[in-house]
Order: structure tokens, then C-alpha cells, then sequence
């Protein structure tokens, strides 16, 4: 047995949410559960917005589109990730000691996210030189440096999350290990440097580029309006309004990037708190940890709402799983038909 689960002395799992807990099964009934919906859901939806982008070519055209399939990938490994703490849960033995299990699995989920949380800010940040600087965009940015580009993204994250093994806890995705929860502490000075290193520099990116993009698509749209106005009126025809065309694109990558926040604020505000000495609950950091990871699962489900050319694309998908799921069927239904014919002409 896993000694990660030993909570007390007469042998009963350590469960956060304790109330999940039942003699008969044996293990963390509720926290297995929401874990394991999180992982299917997260895995499936993330494989999907793979395929996807590899079946619609029109989806990578946008050089944000780089961005975005980091992003899926990286929410694809959250969700296998998800596996350390749910075989954990259920008892399953590991090779490796509980410390350094809870250690590994810490600093992944936290490299993972913080590879999501650059890929939204070099999104608005490509969008804000599209729109600031549309005549020489294409030379400014190539996908040569795009793809230096999420290779830093990947380093830098790997890089500012590696004192977590010596400093103290990077976050508290691994507090389903009683080792975490009681032995593994935040330091202060370590919580500043994420502060200083990811979230405030993250956020104030995000903040800054898509104000100025409203800002600029509201300018476009007036100048576009008044316009039309002044022509139309010379022609004696009601003109109509016309919206920025970028501005449709930039709200499906807005609401990704809120939501992220939105799903992230709690975690951060708690991560904070905690470190500061300031306030610590075992149940708000199991639920603030787990509903952050479940954005990985959020960002395929807006992407795919919101854009006309990734339904295309999905339509496209499932329309070619569909064509050969038939071939298959018709393929086995002759090949069946054949057999009898033959078996049949054996009797005569």
C-alpha cells in the first residue's frame, strides 16, 4: 500500500475532503471522483482539439494557432498527469518514495500551467502586433520565432519552477499525498518569485494588449462607420455597420484568457495566502487546485464554441469517423455476404 494513504493509525486513507470516506470501499470516494472525471474530461477534449487542428488546415493559418496547440498539448499532459494522484488514491504502490512522487507530480502540473499561462500572453501579444502593426506583421513574425518562441515558453517554465525542489512548494497539486499536505510547505520568498517571475508579468500582459486591442478595433470601427456613412449618403444608400475584423477573433482568445483567470484566481489568492501564514484549509486547497486544473479542459470547450472554422473542422472530423465506420461496416457486411454465397455454392 501506498504509505501516502496512511492518515493515522488504524490505517485509514488520508482524504482531504473527509467526508467522501467509506469503510466499505476503502478509499477517497470523492476526491477519486472528481479527479478521475477531470482526467477523462481533460484527455478526451484535449486529443479532440488535436485532430482538429490537424484535419482543418484553414485553422492554421492563424499563427495564433501555434499558441494554441501548445496550449493543448500541455492540457493534454495535465490530464495524463492526473493519473499519479488517482492511482495514489486507490491505493496503488509506487516504486518511488511518497516525497519525491509528490515532488515530481508538483512541479509538472506547475510547469504545465505556466506553459498555458505564457501561451496566453504571447496570444495577445501576436494579436496587439497584428492589429498595431498589420504591414509588417508577416515579417515580424515568421514561424521560425514562433517556434522559438514556445521553446522558450517551455524552458522558461521548466526553469522558474525548479528551486520548488529545494525552496518549498511551487502550488498544491499534489496535496492528495499526506507527505504534501503536512511536510511539503510554501516559502515566502519562493512564492514572491513566481509572483514576480509568471503571474504578474502574465497578467499585466494580458491586461495591456487586449485593452489597446478594443481600444484600437472601437477606433477601426468608428473610422469604418463614418465612412460608409459619408459615402453612402452621397449615394442616397443606408450604409450599415460594419465591426472590426479582428475584433471577433480577439473576444474567442478574450474569453479563453478569462476564463483561465477566472478559474486560476482562487488558486493564486489561496497560494498566497497560505504562504503568507495568513489563512490554510486543507479542503479549499484540494478544491482551489482542482478547479484551476479543470481549465485545461475549459479551453478546448470555448475554442471550440466560438469558432466557426474549428466546428468546421470538427464537423469535418467526425464526418470522416463516421465515413469510416461505414466503409468498415459495408466492408464486413459483402465480405459476410460473400462467405455465404461461397459456403452456399459448396452445397450445390
Amino acid at each position: 500500500m501506498n504509505s501516502s494513504l496512511v492518515g493515522n493509525q488504524s490505517g485509514r486513507p488520508f482524504c482531504l475532503l473527509a467526508i467522501s470516506y467509506l469503510e466499505t470501499i476503502n478509499f477517497c470516494l470523492l476526491e477519486v471522483v472528481i479527479i478521475v472525471f477531470l482526467m477523462v474530461l481533460i484527455i478526451s477534449g484535449n486529443i479532440i482539439v488535436i485532430f482538429v487542428f490537424h484535419c482543418a488546415p484553414l485553422l492554421n493559418h492563424h499563427t495564433t494557432s501555434y499558441f494554441i496547440q501548445t496550449m493543448a498539448y500541455a492540457d493534454l499532459l495535465v490530464g495524463v498527469s492526473c493519473l499519479v494522484p488517482s492511482l495514489s488514491l486507490l491505493h496503488y504502490p509506487t516504486v518511488l518514495s511518497e516525497s519525491l512522487v509528490c515532488q515530481i507530480f508538483g512541479y509538472v502540473v506547475s510547469v504545465l500551467k505556466s506553459v498555458s499561462m505564457a501561451s496566453l500572453a504571447c496570444i495577445s501579444i501576436d494579436r496587439y502586433i497584428a492589429i498595431t502593426k498589420p504591414l509588417t506583421y508577416n515579417t515580424l513574425v515568421t514561424p521560425w520565432r514562433l517556434r522559438i518562441c514556445i521553446l522558450i515558453i517551455w524552458l522558461y517554465s521548466c526553469l522558474v519552477f525548479l528551486p520548488s525542489f529545494h525552496w518549498g512548494k511551487p502550488g498544491y497539486h499534489g496535496d492528495v499525498f499526506q507527505w504534501c499536505a503536512n511536510s511539503w510547505n510554501t516559502d515566502p520568498y519562493f512564492t514572491l518569485f513566481i509572483v514576480v517571475m509568471l503571474y504578474a508579468p502574465a497578467a499585466f500582459i494580458v491586461c495591456f494588449t487586449y485593452f489597446n486591442i478594443f481600444r484600437i478595433c472601437q477606433q477601426h470601427t468608428k473610422e469604418i462607420n463614418e465612412r460608409r456613412v459619408r459615402f453612402s449618403s452621397q449615394d442616397g444608400e443606408a450604409g450599415e455597420a460594419q465591426p472590426c475584423p479582428d475584433k471577433r477573433y480577439a473576444m474567442v482568445l478574450f474569453r479563453i484568457t478569462s476564463v483561465f483567470y477566472i478559474l486560476w484566481l482562487p488558486y493564486i489568492i489561496y497560494f498566497l495566502l497560505e504562504s503568507s501564514n495568513v489563512y490554510s484549509n486543507r479542503i479549499a486547497s484540494f478544491l482551489t487546485t482542482w478547479l484551476a486544473i479543470s481549465n485545461s479542459f475549459c479551453n478546448c470547450v470555448i475554442y471550440s464554441l466560438s469558432n466557426s472554422v474549428f466546428q468546421k473542422g470538427l464537423k469535418r472530423l467526425s464526418g470522416a469517423i463516421c465515413a469510416s465506420c461505414t466503409r468498415q461496416r459495408v466492408a464486413k457486411d459483402s465480405s459476410t455476404s460473400r462467405s455465404k454465397r461461397s459456403s452456399n455454392g459448396c452445397h450445390v
